[in-house]
């Protein structure tokens, strides 16, 4: 019987070291190992993202200013065309007459002059010898003056005929992607008594963005581009194969009374020819340079609704949910903390999901 008892003893024993055993593996169970790192300190510059739309620096509504039918067009639609390229022509009958009737007024005129310049010479000899009175002499020189306002005359209507007659050969007054033509052959340009559009004409070879500073940092951001800021990062919503960068090119002189915000401008030169007019961007200005800004990998901030957030590791090893405020990203990969945290707070990398406010962790810090 006393064997029996030692034995359970014994056996009771056993369990009990292993459920001790098993409870201390759970322990440890509970304690996952995290990666955690420092933040890096760098020097950077901060910016604010404002949405704008792009507009050609150059763009130009192409007319026809006669009448007329119009005969022919000399581009494709969308084509890029060099300044001083016919684009259209209208019929110019009746230009050309025009011209032929200016020049034959402008020769009558001058052979008038002349006759009455010969007249007048001949009348003031004649008065010489008292063969004239002074009168006929006042009469002739008269006559002379009227001729030579005459040639004015015709000279300037003749130059209004050829002008109306160049009219009619309308050309590209900038180099640039020209529009759709907003009429089909055949049809009749009334373009004396208004002009009429043809065309447009865009030079897509610099574009400017237009966007609004309207922030807390509108002080900052106005004196930064009063200093001619240079080399402004940009994006696109639309896909393009390249990056692009812009410089200020202009910034309104007072607010905007209705909406309370700054007009501002940059340029930007399309070097490959993939951005047009019309294209929504987004313009990365920046305001103000950090020299010991804080930085962690974006891919550890996570949010809710309260805004972003780390989990941070205090110095008992235990999750701490610690909300954050944050700046623009950083070499593609880093993000500026502004508020938060601070060099030497151990932030979680991995693993997000896993963790939770309080959580004792093995910290395992990376670089």
């Amino acid at each position: 019987m006393k064997k029996n008892i030692t034995l359970a003893a014994i056996a009771a024993g056993i369990l009990v070291t292993a459920c001790g055993g098993h409870k201390e593996e759970r322990a440890e169970q509970t304690e996952p190992t995290v990666d955690v790192a420092f933040p890096e300190i760098d020097s950077v510059t901060l910016s604010t993202t404002y949405p704008g739309e792009l507009t050609a620096v150059s763009q130009v509504d192409v007319v026809g200013r006669v009448n007329g039918q119009l005969l022919s067009q000399h581009y494709n639609d969308g084509d890029f065309v060099k300044k001083g390229d016919v684009l259209f022509r209208i019929e110019d009958g009746k230009y050309r007459d025009a011209v032929q009737q200016a020049n034959a007024a402008l020769t009558t005129a001058i052979s008038s002059r002349d006759y009455a310049q010969s007249h007048y010479e001949a009348v003031k000899k004649a008065l010489l010898s008292d063969a004239v009175s002074k009168m006929e002499v006042n009469q002739a020189e008269s006559n002379l003056h009227q001729a030579e306002a005459s040639i004015k005359n015709a000279q300037a209507a003749l130059e209004s005929a050829q002008t109306n007659l160049s009219y009619c050969t309308i050309v590209a007054p900038i180099s640039g992607i020209a529009s759709a033509g907003s009429m089909n052959i055949g049809n009749y340009v009334n373009g004396e008594g208004a002009p009429v559009k043809m065309t447009t004409i865009y030079d897509t070879s610099t574009l400017t963005a237009h966007f609004a500073v309207g922030s807390e940092n509108e002080a900052a951001i106005t004196n930064a581009a009063m200093s001619s800021l240079k080399h402004i990062p940009l994006s696109f919503a639309d896909s393009v194969g390249h990056k692009y960068y812009g410089d200020m090119s202009y910034v309104a002189p007072a607010l905007e009374t209705s909406t309370g915000t700054l007009d501002m401008r940059c340029h930007i030169k399309n070097t490959y020819n993939e951005l047009r007019p019309g294209m929504f961007v987004k313009v990365d200005l920046p305001y103000k340079k950090v020299s010991d800004a804080i930085l962690v990998k974006d891919a550890s901030i996570s949010t809710d609704q309260l805004g972003k957030y780390l989990y941070v590791v205090n110095d008992s090893d235990k999750i701490v949910y610690t909300p954050i405020k944050v700046g623009p990203l950083y070499r593609d990969s880093l993000r500026v903390v502004t508020s938060g945290i601070n060099p030497k707070s151990r932030y979680v990398t991995k693993a997000l999901l896993k963790v939770r406010n309080g959580m004792k962790v093995t910290p395992r810090l990376i670089k």
